[in-house]
Parts: structure tokens; C-alpha cells; sequence
């Protein structure tokens, strides 16, 4: 059952390139927007839209702030010419990294020119659909954060239909990441929740089926440099890559 350690160098460089930018409000509030409007308004009947809540909530969006963007999906509210779609696009950066980005956007023509300019500016390319999202597949990814008793977790994850699951391997950050397949992520969730596993997030995740390593310091800077203009977009979501970098040229390239 456990897996997963090939992508755990790419997992950590996620995470320490996430925190380098948080979504903005404006962000998380379409995400909210659309997750209502594709399914009921209610959190708690609603996986999607529970999944978008809690990020929100935890970036600190005021409650009120939440309610709205749920009743601009459901249609109570006055949107005005607000119509969010999801829309992937993909690309190629420095070093012929594959970058796949999901985006929810109200005018294609306008996030598809921001997203050119970010690429050709820091040494990429925007691609077109599928030249790179075959490098990847899509997964449900249920996160947990404290100390983890992987006896008990097999078994969480052997009922809850789990495919793998990853534990950390930082001292100071303990926890573990299982992978089901998406169709399977409430029921995956619900069960390790259950079963009284500290559950922090669950989400889709695109996981690379190959892996690009960067070790070039000029290419790892500039490549950051796209990753972080490209999450610095209003419409971009979520931006996935598949390159390895070891921490020290990691630390380095934010310099």
C-alpha cells in the first residue's frame, strides 16, 4: 500500500513554492462561486464547495465574505456579469518542465494573454491543450498533519478504498499524504475522519508520471520566478509542475 516516495522531493517543493504565494481572496472566492453553482449551495451536501469553504476559511475570508460568494453561485445574489468557468491550460518552462494550470476565468481571451506573458517573460512557453497533462493523472489526495501510527493507517486506507499513501519524513512536520482515486476522495475522507486521523485538507491533485531535474541555478531561479508570476494571477488556481530541485538550490533560487 505505501507508495508514493518518488513524487515526495516534488511534494515538498509544492509546498514551499505554495507558501511562498497564498491564493487571494478573490481566488478563493471563485472557487466558492463555482463549486456552488455546479452543485447544491450547501457545504455540508456538497463535497466541492466544503473543500473550498475550509481553504477560505483558513486564508482568514471573513464568514460574510463566504456566505456571499455562496449565494453568487446559487444565484441569489447579485453577480452581475460574473460567470466563472474552469479552464486548464499547459505549457512548458525553463528546462522543459511541464506546467499544467487550472484557472477559472470569465474571459478566456484575457487569462490566456496573462498567461503568455508570464511564460515568455521568464523563459516558457504556453502550450497548446494535452501537449503535457498526458505527463500527468488526476488524484485524490486526503492530507493529514501530527503524528501518524501507520499500522492504523494501512487499515484506515485499506477500508476507505485508498490506492497509497505517503508518510512524511520531516521530524518537524509529521503527517501523511493518502491517494485514492477521485470518484473515491469524499468516501476516503469521511473514513479517515472517522477513524480520528488528523484530516487537514482533501483535494484533487495532479501527479506527474515523470519528473524533470533541475540543478542549473540560473534555470531553477527562473523557473521559480514563472511559478510565482503564474500564482500571482487572479484566474489561476492552481499551477502543478513535475521538476525535482534539491532544498539547498530551492532556498537559493528565492534569493
Amino acid at each position: 500500500m505505501a507508495g508514493h516516495s518518488k513524487w515526495a522531493n516534488i511534494k515538498r517543493q509544492k509546498e514551499r513554492v505554495d507558501a511562498k504565494k497564498g491564493k487571494t481572496f478573490t481566488q478563493l472566492s471563485r472557487a466558492i462561486i463555482v463549486a456552488a453553482r455546479q452543485g447544491l449551495p450547501d457545504p455540508d451536501a456538497n463535497f466541492q464547495l466544503r473543500a473550498a469553504v475550509d481553504k477560505a476559511k483558513a486564508a482568514g475570508i471573513p464568514n460574510e465574505n463566504i456566505d456571499r460568494a455562496i449565494a453568487k453561485g446559487a444565484g441569489t445574489f447579485d453577480a452581475g456579469s460574473e460567470n466563472y468557468e474552469e479552464v486548464r491550460y499547459e505549457g512548458y518552462g525553463p528546462g522543459g518542465v511541464a506546467v499544467l494550470i487550472e484557472a477559472l476565468t470569465d474571459n478566456r481571451n484575457r487569462t490566456a494573454a496573462d498567461l503568455r506573458a508570464a511564460f515568455s517573460k521568464n523563459g516558457g512557453n504556453l502550450g497548446e491543450t494535452g501537449c503535457v497533462s498526458w505527463m500527468f493523472a488526476q488524484k485524490g489526495v486526503v492530507r493529514l498533519e501530527g503524528a501518524i501510527a501507520e499500522d492504523a493507517l494501512l487499515e484506515a486506507s485499506l477500508e476507505g478504498g485508498a490506492d497509497s499513501y505517503e508518510l512524511s519524513n520531516d521530524a518537524e512536520s509529521p503527517g501523511a499524504e493518502v491517494f485514492t482515486e477521485v470518484t473515491n476522495l469524499e468516501s476516503l475522507n469521511q473514513v479517515l475522519q472517522a477513524s480520528q486521523f488528523p484530516v487537514t485538507e482533501a483535494e484533487l491533485r495532479w501527479i506527474p508520471s515523470t519528473s524533470v531535474e533541475v540543478s542549473d541555478a540560473e534555470q531553477a531561479r527562473s523557473l521559480l520566478k514563472l511559478i510565482d508570476a503564474l500564482e500571482a494571477l487572479d484566474d489561476v488556481q492552481n499551477v502543478t509542475t513535475n521538476f525535482e530541485m534539491a532544498d539547498d538550490l530551492l532556498a537559493l533560487s528565492w534569493a
